[in-house]
C-alpha cells in the first residue's frame, strides 16, 4: 500500500450499509482511503472490518447520530483529527418513513428531517469551507428519484430529498468558478434495508422484485462524482422514469407515486 499521504481521502456518511457501504467500496477500489460514519457503533465497526478486509486502502469509522448538532460537530472534529484533507464527501446518511402523514409518528419525522436535512447542511457547511479554502474537493449528495415528483405516503421523506436535490444543484452553481464540484445522486427503488426501516414492505415499491443493485447505484454515483457531473439517475429505466415524472403535471405524478407507496398496494 502506498503511503497514506499519497492517497486521496473520502468521507462517507451512512457508510455502514446499503448504497453508502457500496460507495465506500468504490472509493477503496479506486485508490482512496475512507472514513465511514454510521449510527450504530457495532454495526459500523463490522462494516469497517468488512471494508478493511478488502485490503485496498485504509479504513476508519465513526458512529453517532448525525441528526444531532453536537454529534455532527464531533464527527467533523474526528475528520479533522485524521490530519488529512477531505478529497470527497458523500452526504449519504438518511432514512425514510412511509404511511399517511396524519397517522405517522411525528417524532420519527422530525428526526428524519434532522438527519436528512439539518445534519446534511451542517456537515456540508463545515467540510465545504475547508474544500473551498484549498480550492479542491468533490461533494456527492444522495437525493432520490422521489425528488422528481410529489410523494404521497412518503410526504416528509420526499420533501427531504427534494431539498437535497436543489441544495446540491444550488451549491454547484455557487462553486462553478472554484475547484470544488457538487454532484447529486438520484437512485430509484434499491435493494437495501430502506423499505423495511421505513415500514413500507406492504407497498408495491417495497415488495418489488426488481429493485436496483446498490453496487450498481454506487458505481454510477462514483463515476458521476469523478467526472464532475451535476447529477446522475442510475440505470436507463430510471432515467426514463425520472424524465417522465419531471414532464408530468404534478397531480398526475403524485398519483403515479401513490400507486407505488400506498400502504397495502403490494397486494
Amino acid at each position: 500500500m502506498n503511503d497514506i499521504a499519497d492517497r486521496p481521502f473520502a468521507v462517507v456518511t451512512g457508510g455502514s450499509n446499503g448504497i453508502g457501504l457500496e460507495l465506500a467500496k468504490q472509493f477503496l477500489g479506486n485508490g482512496f482511503d475512507v472514513l465511514i460514519a454510521g449510527e450504530d457503533d457495532p454495526h459500523t465497526a463490522d462494516a469497517a472490518g468488512t471494508l478493511a478486509a478488502l485490503g485496498q486502502g485504509e479504513v476508519t469509522s465513526w458512529a453517532g447520530d448525525l441528526g444531532r448538532e453536537d454529534a455532527v460537530t464531533a464527527f467533523y472534529e474526528a475528520v479533522r483529527a485524521t490530519g488529512r484533507p477531505v478529497d470527497a464527501l458523500c452526504v449519504n446518511a438518511g432514512f425514510g418513513l412511509g404511511g399517511a402523514f396524519v397517522e405517522t409518528d411525528l417524532a420519527r419525522e422530525l428526526q428524519m428531517i434532522d438527519v436528512n436535512v439539518r445534519g446534511a447542511v451542517q456537515l456540508t457547511k463545515l467540510v465545504l469551507k475547508d474544500m473551498v479554502a484549498r480550492d479542491a474537493g468533490r461533494v456527492l449528495f444522495t437525493s432520490s428519484i422521489a425528488a422528481t415528483m410529489p410523494d404521497p405516503f412518503e410526504a416528509v421523506y420526499g420533501a427531504t430529498k427534494v431539498f437535497l436535490r436543489w441544495f446540491g444543484e444550488a451549491l454547484r452553481n455557487e462553486l462553478k468558478d472554484t475547484g470544488v464540484t457538487v454532484t447529486v445522486l438520484m437512485p430509484s427503488v434499491t435493494n437495501t434495508n430502506f423499505f423495511n426501516r421505513a415500514e413500507m414492505m406492504d407497498t408495491k415499491a417495497g415488495a418489488s422484485g426488481s429493485k436496483d443493485d446498490p453496487a450498481v447505484v454506487a458505481k454510477a454515483g462514483f463515476d458521476a462524482l469523478m467526472a464532475g457531473d451535476d447529477k446522475v439517475v442510475p440505470t436507463l429505466k430510471n432515467k426514463v422514469m425520472g424524465a417522465i415524472a419531471d414532464a408530468l403535471p404534478d397531480k398526475v405524478a403524485a398519483q403515479v407515486h401513490r400507486g407505488m407507496s400506498e400502504p397495502g398496494s403490494a397486494g
